[in-house]
């Protein structure tokens, strides 16, 4: 038989991975705006670009919904294209998905997107930072990794099919 007092202790163990997500921002020297108890954004410069990092913390599903965009806006003519490109990032992809953001804060955007939902049922205030961590690594990494596709797509004048296939490659012996 099940203890409904444990098993409703389980639930209640989360508290807000935000407050782990602030000390992450810390430890790297990243500046941050905590919006309000449950949004916090950061921009972080990589290798290729500047990407915008959201985080939004959903109490009611213990879950935190992550973002991370580029600094790159899709043409408007190469909608249905970036659809198609970003159907073959995400079939090797092995966490999160990329999607083009259309609309952030009642704006009309056109920005690629890396998303991931995490769900923090049955964790406590400390074991989310880890996860957290990985999740911002991973983020970065594929961001990076498909800057450049992502940086042909922004561009309005039409791209050969083959620059987009050889920008999807994944490049030996850079660091």
């Amino acid at each position: 038989m099940l203890n409904t007092e444990n098993e409703i202790d389980l639930y209640d163990d989360v508290s807000n991975p935000l407050d782990g997500v602030e000390e992450i921002m810390m430890n790297n020297d990243w500046s941050f705006d905590r919006l309000n108890q449950d949004e916090m954004t950061v921009h972080i410069s990589g290798k290729q670009g500047v990407y915008k990092m959201s985080f939004i913390w959903q109490e009611d599903f213990s879950a935190m919904q992550f973002y991370c965009t580029p600094d790159l806006t899709i043409a408007p003519n190469k909608q249905i294209e970036a659809s198609q490109v970003m159907n073959k990032i995400n079939a090797s992809l092995w966490l999160g998905h990329f999607d083009v953001r259309t609309e952030e804060n009642g704006v009309a955007v056109n920005v690629p997107c890396f998303r991931h939902t995490s769900l923090f049922r049955g964790m406590n205030d400390t074991s989310g930072v880890a996860h957290m961590e990985d999740l911002i690594d991973i983020a970065l990494h594929e961001c990076e990794r498909y800057y450049m596709t992502f940086d042909l797509l922004s561009k309005v004048a039409h791209t050969p099919a083959k620059d987009i296939s050889l920008s999807l490659m994944d490049v030996a012996g850079v660091s």
